[in-house]
């Protein structure tokens, strides 16, 4: 990823705008230390993290769930024997 300073930046931010436009994101640096990262907008929004409990409260999952089905898949079992 390119890296540019801040004075840098200044004198060609309208060329940097769009080479972040068009997918080459960069970093601005100050005093040597990175400072802000520079992405289109599209790019960023694409790899926000999915949300877990997103359907909390529209679903309910029964407090037994995790032994739903149980007594079948015993009965499976004993058939065997």
């Amino acid at each position: 990823m390119r890296t540019v300073t801040i004075t840098e930046a200044r004198k060609q931010l309208s060329r940097l705008v769009d080479a972040a436009a068009g997918g080459e994101p960069f970093i601005i640096t100050r005093g040597g230390k990175p400072l802000v990262k520079v992405v289109a907008t599209g790019e960023q929004e694409s790899r926000q993290p999915r949300r877990i409990g997103f359907l909390d409260g529209v679903i309910l999952v029964p407090e037994d769930s995790d032994r739903m089905g149980s007594a079948a898949l015993e009965a499976l079992f004993r058939e065997e024997e």
